[in-house]
């Protein structure tokens, strides 16, 4: 199979996600080191946002969410893919370097960028409405609906802010919920 290219930079965690993204794809990746993220990494990936655009594509864990935060405050103009949790687990190890060549292309051919006007069109009451938030299956349905859209998953209020801030339509959401209620009572 030949590998996709990219346009975009893609800023992973680690030299194990780099080796995995590269196997994957033709694309310059960037790593972070991990946590040891400081002013100098993060000045080459504004230069590189700047210039060729980046993706974001970190670990869904606490650690990946911490990372992916500090870049989105500081960059402008960065897309973010995700990799569902239970595609880049193995054995406990939660990573991009755990991931398979299809869940990391899956991943940034649903990357999307975060509106710079956002616009609220999701409101609690439509996340409760939809089961997103308030009951006990909630956070299931958010993963699901999460990996759907290629959001990831969070929590309920990080959920809702991930809706509006991408840009997702109502008729995105609703598809996505039809999957999951397929999913869950399939």
């Amino acid at each position: 199979m030949d590998r996709p290219s990219i346009k975009e930079i893609i800023v992973v965690e680690g030299k194990a996600d780099v080796s995995a993204v590269k196997r994957a794809v033709d694309a310059q990746v960037i790593s972070t080191s991990g946590l040891g993220i400081n002013d100098e990494i993060i000045s080459i990936i504004k230069k590189a946002a700047k210039n060729k655009g980046i993706i974001i594509l970190t670990d869904p864990d606490y650690p990946g969410k911490k990372i992916r935060n500090i870049l989105s405050s500081e960059i402008e103009n960065c897309k973010h893919a995700f990799i569902p949790r239970d595609k880049a687990d193995k054995d406990g190890d939660i990573g991009v370097e755990n991931a398979s060549k299809e869940a990391i292309i899956e991943a940034l051919k649903n990357a999307r960028a975060e509106l710079a006007d956002k616009v609220d069109v999701f409101t609690m009451e439509d996340m409760i409405y939809y089961g997103l938030a308030g009951n006990h299956k909630a956070a299931e349905r958010r993963s699901l609906i999460g990996d759907e859209l290629g959001i990831g998953y969070c929590s309920g209020k990080q959920f809702l802010k991930r809706l509006n801030s991408f840009g997702i339509t109502r008729e995105e959401l609703e598809e996505a919920v039809i999957k999951a209620n397929e999913g869950i009572n399939g």
